[in-house]
């Protein structure tokens, strides 16, 4: 099933939900921000102004007539609401700040409506008419208006009704029959495979983080580049108006602010759903487990469910034991979005069912998995991510690389090797070896292995046994580093900072010279009473790990290899064997304070 399809059918599930507060709009209505309501009289005075907006002094979402993309050029006017630039003909410029006319697009708000509302005789509809034609911008001025309306949405109410003038049933109906009227070339759409009138410019869509605010579009042909056959716009890609409402207004309700079925992960806003047949309870299931697996919570008890569901699902336990509501084979679907000038590139699309999905989650988790634990709560994707970036700022994730490792997350692939190399560059360029980047290049080897393209498999812990000579070599920078500490105490400068990067690429040009600051550092250490024990412990280690390794240090290590590295030095800064049963002379952990994830 493709994007569209998939979303037009979940906004049929929404509509069809006997959740009134879930309900998308019905076809040629939109959510928008709305500001204030004019209250016409019945002889269509502006007798009020009613703020709508919320307690933060924003403004509130409402259902009115759909809002069409619009040029600056020939802009259409909305039925029965707009900006006051069309509404009362009054703006703010963006640039000076002052209040100035917009006579055209006020005149052209008028006649729109003159046409459309001609004959009405619904008194609201009547009352709007006597507006139109009475109302002069320089009235702006005057009470009930204020500055602050200014480039504000504004809507319309009768006076003594509760409702606004397009919830009024002859509004409605005259709406309706203005958008079946409107003229359209028929096509088979490429969405339903039913003949009908093709959209031309589709709805924009809002909420993708860095894309336009005023909207953006997934489907747009703007330029006579595009223009095939002699077919123009949406008649290139022919999708009747009732999918491209249908598929728009679902991704809208999705993208919402209090969406719960979001998350954002490096530039790529994703977004998920679900549907099972006649089974809202299993949608809504599996909708609410891959929000916890994908992003889980930081509170303390919903963390403890969610280590328990991801170790149980890692174990391969029946889905229907761990959610009892949830259906495993429920279809699941997952679309991921970044910005693209006026338009959004689509970096993922994964339909699958929610058990494959899961499943797949925890094999993710198992790949991560290390000792000592590298989280206190099992890291969100975007966590990974935030590893590979410059001062760890989500604006500086390598682009691309959010969508390729969900890929790799969701289908169960090989992780991307942009990933690892992405880590080791900011282990080069930053000298930290935070667990989760640890945790990261152990998951990419884990699963290399698994799926061939490694011979060697990875230990989860401390393995002294592991005659790998890059991890081993992992192990003696360890070592010496923690010599180095132990005879210094806390050196402004140790070999982690100066070699670390130089060691873990080409350790021919730098273990020699790491072995003669080592000797002198055990000297200086059997030089003192009390460390004179430590001295010969660590001199045991050394040997201990060379005695594995060639008597020629490797020139170079491929990036692989470079992540074993990574590993191995973890592993012995962190695991039991580590100098002083754990922490050094000093009583500092062996991974330093700073790595340690909140």
């Amino acid at each position: 099933m493709t994007v569209l399809q998939s979303l037009a059918g979940y906004y049929d599930r929404l509509r069809a939900s006997e959740n009134p507060n879930g309900k998308p709009p019905e076809y040629g209505y939109s959510m928008e921000n709305i500001s204030y309501a004019v209250v016409l009289t019945p002889n269509g005075k502006p007798a009020d102004v009613q703020s709508l907006l919320n307690t933060s002094g924003k403004p509130s979402r409402h259902r009115v007539p759909q809002a069409f993309p619009r040029s600056g050029k020939n802009p259409i006017p909305y039925f029965l609401w707009d900006k006051t630039a069309f509404v009362l003909g009054k703006k703010r410029d963006s640039d000076t700040g002052q209040v100035v006319d917009a006579a055209v697009n006020r005149a052209r708000f008028s006649k729109f409506h003159e046409d459309i509302l001609a004959g009405a005789e619904d008194p609201g509809l009547r009352a709007f008419r006597i507006f139109l034609r009475e109302w002069q911008a320089e009235r702006y001025e005057n009470d009930p208006f204020s500055s602050d309306m200014l480039n504000a949405n504004v809507v319309f109410r009768l006076d003594g009704d509760r409702c606004f003038l397009h919830d009024r049933p002859i509004a409605r109906s005259i709406w309706l029959d203005y958008l079946a009227g409107q003229d359209s070339m028929a096509s088979r759409c490429l969405v339903t495979g039913e003949n009908g009138p093709t959209e031309r410019l589709h709805p924009k869509i809002k909420g993708v983080k860095d894309a336009q605010s005023s909207g953006a579009s997934i489907v747009s042909f703007n330029l006579d580049a595009f223009n095939s056959f002699g077919k123009k716009q949406g008649a290139n890609s022919p999708v009747s108006k009732i999918a491209a409402f249908k598929y728009t207004t679902a991704l809208n309700h999705l993208l919402a602010r209090a969406s719960q079925q979001r998350i954002q992960i490096g530039d790529m806003t994703t977004v998920f759903w679900a549907e099972a047949a006649g089974d809202d309870e299993s949608a809504k299931a599996a909708e609410d487990l891959f929000s916890r697996l994908a992003d889980p919570p930081t509170d303390e008890q919903e963390t403890v469910k969610v280590a328990d569901e991801i170790k149980k699902i890692a174990e391969g336990w029946p889905l229907k034991e761990v959610v009892p509501k949830l259906d495993e084979n429920t279809h699941f679907y997952i679309l991921g979005l970044a910005p693209n000038a006026s338009r959004l590139s689509i970096r993922l699309w994964c339909q699958d069912s929610i058990g494959e999905i899961a499943r797949r989650i925890g094999e993710h988790w198992f790949d991560l998995n290390l000792e000592p634990p590298p989280w206190r709560v099992p890291p969100a994707a975007w966590r990974l991510l935030r590893e590979t970036a410059a001062q760890s700022k989500i604006d500086n994730i390598p682009p691309t690389l959010g969508g390729a490792l969900m890929r790799a997350i969701l289908t169960g692939s090989q992780y991307p090797r942009s990933l690892l190399g992405a880590v080791i560059a900011r282990i080069r360029a930053d000298k930290q070896i935070t667990r989760l980047r640890a945790a990261i290049c152990k998951a990419c080897l884990a699963r290399n292995h698994r799926m061939g393209f490694e011979e060697e498999d990875v230990p989860v812990s401390l393995n002294p046994d592991e005659i790998n000579p890059a991890y081993r070599l992992g192990r003696l920078f360890a070592v010496y580093e923690n010599a180095q500490r132990a005879a210094l105490g806390k050196p402004n400068t140790t070999i982690k900072d100066q070699y670390f990067g130089a060691a873990s690429a080409t350790p021919a040009s730098v273990f020699p010279l790491l072995a003669k600051k080592s000797a002198n550092h055990l000297a200086s250490l059997r030089k003192q009473p009390d460390k004179a024990r430590l001295a010969n412990w660590f001199e045991r280690q050394i040997d201990s790990i060379c005695a594995g390794l060639d008597t020629t240090f490797p020139r170079s290590l491929r990036l692989e290899e470079q992540g074993r590295f990574v590993l191995g030095y973890y592993h012995q800064r962190a695991g039991k064997d580590g100098a002083s049963n754990g922490k050094d002379d000093t009583g500092t952990a062996n991974i330093d304070s700073h790595d340690k994830e909140k």
